[in-house]
Formats: structure tokens, sequence, C-alpha cells
């Protein structure tokens, strides 16, 4: 599931082997299955339902909610699973590690989205990431470029699109993706063109490595929200509640942390 960052909550954020169409058609099948749902639940009328309908902006709950419990139904004999097995057999240290190359392919789609955002020193940033870490840092397995003072900042095209005034539309929650909306789907869409792993030729291994690290990366993003999804389903009242209040919070914090972001463009040292 997509990652809920920012909080206790962390529904993980899964990478699916790249040639991610598969991923973008689930969603714009979703899409339709909603529309062919019964629409949108009419808005209540007692002014307080009213406004808690509107904070919560999930006028296709009941369908969402079906689809929260088929995910945890998957998720309980497949990838929780694979998950408690590797965490039993990976080290932390290793995970780590692991995480860090996944996070370090990424970097190209958070540079992109940084340029159309127009954040340059946040796309500077991105780019200086991405090739000390891809050399120095073996490809992400070390995370060289922290330790040189340029940590890891996330952004997509969910993101770009609400810095650009794009509202995200209703919220959705996708088999096996995870809390959405109309806007990050649509993002996400956007992303998958964005990344250049996704045009590797074939020849020379390329292509099996690139579907050999977005697997990895699915469990291991799996693996590192083990206990938060569980001491989820155990403790809150309201599960599904719980992870749409803490996605669209995580969504909103963190569009407005790229709209604040006004640092110069060159880094404080180059002064």
């Amino acid at each position: 599931m997509r990652a809920v960052t920012g909080s206790n909550l962390q529904p993980s954020r899964s990478c699916t082997p790249t040639r991610r169409p598969r991923r973008t058609s689930r969603f714009f099948a979703g899409l339709a299955l909603a529309a062919l749902a019964g629409c949108a639940a009419p808005p209540p009328k007692d002014p307080e339902a009213l406004a808690e309908y509107r904070e919560a902006n999930d006028p296709y709950e009941s369908l969402n909610r079906k689809m929260y419990d088929l995910s945890m139904t998957l998720d309980k004999y497949s990838m929780r699973p694979v998950a408690k097995a590797y965490v039993w057999a990976v080290p932390y240290r290793v995970r780590q590690s692991l995480g860090g190359l996944v996070q370090t392919m990424n970097e190209p789609v958070v540079f992109f989205n940084d340029v159309g955002a127009g954040k340059p020193r946040r796309a500077g940033d991105a780019f200086v990431r991405w090739c000390v870490n891809m050399v120095a840092g073996l490809g992400g397995l070390i995370d060289v470029a922290k330790y040189a003072g340029y940590p890891h900042h996330d952004n997509d095209a969910g993101l770009t699109l609400a810095t650009w005034g794009v509202p995200s539309g209703p919220y959705l929650f996708m088999p096996m993706m995870g809390p959405s909306s109309f806007r990050d789907g649509a993002g996400y869409g956007i992303d998958v063109g964005l990344s250049p792993w996704n045009y590797v030729p074939r020849g020379y291994g390329l292509l099996t490595f690139n579907w050999a690290y977005n697997i990895m990366g699915m469990i291991n993003g799996r693996a590192d929200h083990l206990d938060a999804l569980d001491q989820l389903q155990k403790d809150a009242l309201d599960p599904y509640a719980t992870i749409r209040s803490a996605y669209q919070q995580q969504r909103k914090a963190q569009a407005e942390a790229i709209r604040n972001d006004h640092r110069a463009t060159v880094p404080d040292w180059y002064n």
C-alpha cells in the first residue's frame, strides 16, 4: 500500500515491478468501478454531518471500504507473510541499504517533479543525491549524500499538481495500492512516464535488474511498516478512517512544505 508518512501510521508505499502500466490500469479500472457502483453517496443534510462529510472528502466510502477489506485480506495471506519472512532472514542494516538503493533509483522522478513545481534548489538537491549515491554510495546502498548535507526529500506528480492548485478530488482506496485520490492517481501515471528505469533496454541483465529491484522494493517497503500496520489494526477503532485521515493530512503537509520552500538556488556552502 501507499505509504502514509509523517505520522506513526505508515502503510507501505509499494513499488510494483516496472513496466508499471498494470498498476496504472488498475487505478483507471477502479475509477470506472467507482462510477458504476452507484457514484457518490448523497451529502447529508445535517450541518454537523455535512461538515464531517466534506472534511473526509470520501463520497465513495462504501466502495472504498470494500476495497480496503479486500486489500487487507490479500495482504494478510500474501505480502505480510513474505515481509515477516524477509525481516526474519535479512538483517536490519541490509534492509536499510536495500531501501536506500530503491530510494536512489527513484531520485530522477523526484528531480523532475521538483523542476515541475518550480523549486530549483530542491531539484538540485535531488540531482546531487542521485549522482553522489549512484557513484560513491554504490547505487544507493550507502546514503553518502545525506552525510554530505543532502538529505532525501519526497516529491511526486500528485504533489506537483497540488502545488499548481489542482484539487485532490475524492478520496480513493485502491486494492493493494492503498490510499489515493483522483489527483494522486493521475500523478502516479505521470510518474511512471518520468521514471527512466521504465525505458531500460533489453539485454545486459538490465531488465532483470529492473524487475528485481522493484520486487525487492515492494517487499522492503512492506517490511518497514509491519509493526505500524499491525498496531493500527489492533488499536484503532476504525482503521480505515485512521488511514484516510493520516493520508490526507500527510499529503496536505507535503504539498505545503514544497510551496513554502523558498531557499536560495545555490547551497549555503557556496556562499
